[in-house]
């Protein structure tokens, strides 16, 4: 099955089992993906001639070319699928790899990158995963939405405002790209972006939330490149922070899981194209 929602390369377990010689090598693949571009850019410089000269020969190779198709098992760059069995999947901007399953229940649905302008260059500042438990989802959502198709799920916007609001564990792991980022410069822009969606989802009164927050982000952490920060929503809304595995403290807050949620899976999102390919393995899990 091709899919081409957004692009990602799939890391592969490294006990594969032997290939037979009747299968097909990555260069292989790589040449016919060579020899399909020669026949396109061939065909579109030659269509003006033979139609000029032999309008006869021209219909005869589009009846050819029109029983054509690309062989959809070539490995070209693929999104995000449940059915995948991969043990990790990598943002390939960045190079960072995620693993398929979070705590043992947990499902990566999506994958992204986050940007930010500093003056007149853009910084990947960190790639993304977007986890759920699996469970949680079926359980919540599948009554209300289970007989849906994913295409009328997506265009659902009652469906996204239900996995923010529902006690579904989620988490979101941050992988540190830039290298030259500090845990204070991660706090102040957690500061401005979670102040932002506290605010449009609870009032103005939420500073002292906002501070309980950020405290958490304590100047003690070193966040060299590779660094993993786990933000995750765990029973009862509780919202907690481990940074390379080490608990950097919890608060309970619907409010608070909400709107950092958001930023990743709401109307206005980090990675719009991450937030697509969410969305679709979110449907997908509902409907299973």
């Amino acid at each position: 099955m091709c899919s081409l929602r957004f692009p990602l390369w799939f890391s592969q377990p490294s006990n594969r089992p032997h290939r037979s010689q009747g299968s097909s090598s990555p260069s292989s693949y790589s040449a016919a993906a060579a020899v399909g571009v020669g026949i396109g850019l061939s065909l579109s410089i030659t269509h003006n001639f033979i139609n000029q000269r032999n309008p006869l020969l021209l219909s005869a190779l589009n009846s050819i070319f029109s029983n054509f198709r690309p062989h959809c098992s070539i490995p070209m760059m693929g999104s995000i699928s449940l059915a995948n069995d991969s043990s990790a999947a990598t943002e390939p901007r960045t190079g960072m790899s995620f693993p398929s399953i979070l705590n043992n229940t947990q499902r990566l649905l999506g994958i992204g990158l986050r940007k930010k302008s500093i003056l007149v260059k853009n910084i990947d500042v960190y790639a993304f995963g977007v986890y759920a438990d699996e469970t949680d989802i079926k359980n919540l959502l599948s009554e209300k939405y289970g007989k849906l198709s994913v295409s009328a799920l997506k265009e659902n916007k009652e469906f996204l405002e239900d996995v923010l609001e529902k006690d579904i564990g989620m988490t979101i792991q941050l992988q540190i790209v830039y290298g030259r980022l500090s845990i204070g410069s991660v706090r102040s822009a957690f500061a401005e972006s979670v102040g932002g969606r506290l605010q449009k989802f609870g009032g103005s009164d939420n500073k002292e939330l906002l501070n309980r927050f950020t405290s958490l982000l304590k100047d003690e952490y070193k966040i060299p490149k590779g660094t993993v920060i786990d933000i995750s929503r765990d029973k009862d809304h509780l919202l907690r922070i481990t940074i390379d595995g080490k608990d950097a403290g919890s608060i309970q807050s619907k409010l608070l899981c909400r709107s950092l949620f958001d930023l990743y899976v709401g109307e206005d999102p980090f990675d719009k194209q991450a937030k697509e390919n969410i969305e679709q393995n979110l449907a997908s899990l509902v409907i299973q």
